[in-house]
């Protein structure tokens, strides 16, 4: 196996859990009525939520380099 597919299968693992803590996070954020927390946690649940499901759809998982 490549070392690149490998360093891939990684970091969409590392961004999928940052993708569950962000949603975590934003839930526990609108129950303690934190709008700035809710702000960040969502905008982060976007972008890296974004990333990882088009890098999957893109790519497949594991991911190939074609």
């Amino acid at each position: 196996m490549s070392e690149g597919v490998s360093f891939m299968n990684l970091l969409m693992v590392i961004f999928g859990l940052v993708t569950v803590l962000a949603v975590v996070g934003t839930f526990q954020a609108f129950k303690e009525k934190n709008v700035l927390g809710v702000l960040f946690n969502f905008g982060t649940f976007a972008v890296f939520g974004f990333f990882t499901v088009m890098t999957i759809v893109n790519q497949g998982f594991p991911p190939s380099l074609h």
